[in-house]
Order: C-alpha cells, then sequence, then structure tokens
C-alpha cells in the first residue's frame, strides 16, 4: 500500500510512534495505556478522577428499598460496573434475592453489550439494547413507548445525567436515580497538574477522555488552578481531545472545545481514531530529497523514526512555520525553553537536531542570517510564500 520509494514496506515503527497521549481514565486505564503503547504512542497517565464505591451508603439503600416497595415500571441499567456494583452492595444488606427477583418483573434496559452482559450473569434478561450504546438511543425509544405516569429506575453511572432525566419527566415519567458509585476528585492531584502543565505547554499530542467526569474534573481543576482559558486554548488548536462517545464529550463541547468520537464508544475504536487522527495532523515536507514527517518528540525522515530531543522539535517546529525561509539565531533563541540570551544555545541545539535526524542537509545554514530548511525546489511555490 505505501510508496516504497519514500519509505519501508514494514515500518519498524507502530502509527502512533513520535505522538504522547494523555489517559485521563480512573478505570481501564492500564488497558487504555496498554492499546496506546503497543502502536509505539508514549503515554502520560493522570486519573482525574477516583471512583468511590457506594456499598455502604444511604442513598443506594434507599433507593433500593424504594423501588422493592413501589416497583418500577422501568429499569435501565447504564454500566456493567454499576449493575454490578448494585446487585453486590444488595446482597451485602440481605436484599441481592429480593432486587433480583423485582428485576426479572420489570421492563428491564441496558445500554450496551457489557451492561447486557453483567445482567444475564445475575441470571436476567433485558428487554431491549441498543447497537449503539448510546443513551439518546435509549430514551428515544423510552418516549416513542411513552413514559407519562411511569416509574423510571435509572442507575446513574457516576454523575447525574440531566438531559436524560429532564426528558423523561417532560415525558411525565417519575424518574428515580439509583446512585451505584460516585467520582470524586483523586486523592493525589500530582498526576492531574502534571497533565495540565504538559498540555499547556503542547507537550501532548492528544488527550483522551473516557467518561464525562473525568472531563469535568480535568476542567474543574485547571479552573482552580487559573489555568483553564490556556488548557481551553491548546485543546481548541493544537492538543487533540479524543472521546469515548458523544456523552463523555458534553462537558468539553459546554466550553467551545470540538473533540473526535469513533463510531463505535469503545477503548479499540478510540485507539484505532487517534491512530489515524494523529499521523494525519502531522505535517509533511519534501527537504533536501527525503520526506519528513514531523510528530510529536519524532521525526520520521523517508518514514524511518528518530527521535528528537525537546531543545531540537522547538527549533524543527519554529523552522517549520515558514519552510524554506531563512530564521534568524535570534529568533530560535526565543523559541528554545529556557535558554537565556546565549546565541551559542542555538548552535548546540542544531547540532544535535542534525545528529537525531541522522541526515545533516536537511537543515542549512545560511552565513551570518540563521538556519533554513532545505525545501526541495519544486515545492518552493507551495511553501515559499509563507
Amino acid at each position: 500500500m505505501h510508496d516504497v520509494q519514500q519509505r519501508p514496506e514494514r515500518p519498524d515503527h507502530g502509527p502512533l510512534a513520535g505522538f504522547t497521549v494523555g489517559v485521563t481514565a480512573a478505570r481501564r486505564a492500564d488497558e487504555l495505556g496498554a492499546l496506546l503503547q503497543r502502536r509505539g504512542a508514549s503515554v502520560l497517565h493522570a486519573p482525574a478522577l477516583r471512583i468511590v464505591p457506594l456499598a455502604d451508603d444511604s442513598e443506594l439503600l434507599a433507593a433500593t428499598k424504594d423501588l422493592l416497595d413501589r416497583a418500577p415500571d422501568v429499569v435501565v441499567a447504564t454500566t456493567a460496573i454499576g449493575f454490578r456494583g448494585w446487585i453486590e452492595a444488595a446482597e451485602g444488606w440481605g436484599l441481592g434475592e429480593a432486587l433480583l427477583g423485582r428485576l426479572g418483573e420489570v421492563e428491564l434496559l441496558a445500554r450496551g453489550p457489557k451492561v447486557k452482559g453483567a445482567i444475564r450473569a445475575a441470571g436476567l434478561t433485558e428487554e431491549w439494547s441498543p447497537s449503539s450504546e448510546s443513551m439518546a438511543e435509549v430514551l428515544d425509544r423510552l418516549l416513542e413507548e411513552g413514559v407519562d405516569g411511569r416509574r423510571v429506575a435509572v442507575q446513574l453511572h457516576g454523575e447525574p445525567l440531566p438531559g436524560f432525566v429532564e426528558a423523561l419527566r417532560a415525558g411525565g415519567a417519575e424518574v428515580v436515580g439509583v446512585p451505584v458509585y460516585r467520582w470524586m476528585p483523586p486523592e493525589d492531584l500530582g498526576p492531574v497538574d502534571r497533565l495540565l502543565d504538559t498540555t499547556v505547554a503542547r507537550g501532548l499530542d492528544a488527550v483522551t477522555f473516557t467518561s464525562a467526569p473525568a472531563a469535568a474534573s480535568l476542567l474543574s481543576r485547571a479552573e482552580d488552578r487559573g489555568l483553564l482559558p490556556e488548557l481551553l486554548a491548546a485543546l481548541r488548536h493544537d492538543v487533540l481531545p479524543a472521546c469515548v462517545g458523544p456523552v463523555t464529550a458534553l462537558p468539553l463541547q459546554s466550553r467551545g472545545v470540538d473533540t473526535v468520537q469513533p463510531e463505535r464508544f469503545r477503548l479499540g475504536p478510540l485507539v484505532q481514531l487517534l491512530c489515524q487522527e494523529l499521523p494525519g495532523r502531522a505535517r509533511v515536507l519534501p527537504v533536501a530529497g527525503h520526506r519528513l514527517e514531523i510528530r510529536g518528540h519524532a521525526v520520521l525522515v523517508d518514514g524511518a523514526l528518530r527521535p528528537v530531543p525537546p531543545a531540537g522539535m522547538s527549533l524543527l517546529r519554529t523552522l517549520c512555520k515558514r519552510p524554506g525561509w531563512v530564521v534568524s539565531r535570534a529568533e530560535l533563541l526565543r523559541a528554545l525553553p529556557g535558554a537565556g540570551r546565549d546565541e551559542h544555545a542555538v548552535e548546540t541545539a542544531m547540532a544535535r537536531l542534525r545528529t537525531a535526524l541522522g541526515a545533516p542537509k536537511l537543515v542549512q545554514t545560511v552565513v551570518k542570517r540563521g538556519y533554513r530548511l532545505a525545501l526541495d525546489p519544486a515545492a518552493d511555490s507551495k511553501y515559499g510564500d509563507g
């Protein structure tokens, strides 16, 4: 499929090599991180929240007793972990058999395959489950059936489902929330703060979100630290926010941040989406007879992966803003993080960049003026206007 003249037939790196991806997930973070690393990405993990089970929580006990006393017409199970947690908590209170009996009598809806699996593992059978794993589709079905005067129990997955619950109530339903677990800020905020600082500094290429509370928690922490405007600017322009689905994206969208989402709301498709999106966003230039692809912390030279130190990447990005044009040492010095005023730092970083690229002629020295990318003549008309 590849042009063998430009890149190896079998590249020795994954599609995400050279990119750094932030992971905000609390649960299944190891699985997501492994999927990303297997495809070559560097991963920065910072759980933006923690899940607190409510096995001894009075709210869950009260909701469970309420449903045993007054049967609902419909029960909506939204997450497998939440459904299992509910059954386990009820068993701990000596109400497990009664709850399973009650759930066996009502219209039981499952949000997707995982919840369906948890329902069947409990010896129950769901009446219906959407193929899309979308709460919107569950809502559509309920509203089409008509909910006026009906009692609908909704297993909440960590945070309220405002649009869902409001729409049911507007349709005349009595909605009972079943709060199985809660999202709380992480006990150690250090990793989240590092993720925020790295995102604002454009040290990440993408940030993944697998739950709306994780997105909301990251925004809240940024606000607490006075970094919210910088974080939003980074996510709008330079760092790709990738969400597992539309519900997860809502806190970001409410702040004017567009996200990418896979068609199937699962971890595998989320990683595959990044495998398409991030290489597609990389800058590709024909330089000195080579194909140069600039990624987050590495460069592909004719398809071969070349890791580049941070200072070298800063220089390269500055040169790429105006490919083929001469960039002064003073401007390059400003691009170097913490370089001070000594232009000798530019020469040192440039020497290391050329070594890292493995092709010294990619960057030309223009005596007494600065440096330029040796853009191929055929590309001059395309890039020469800056």
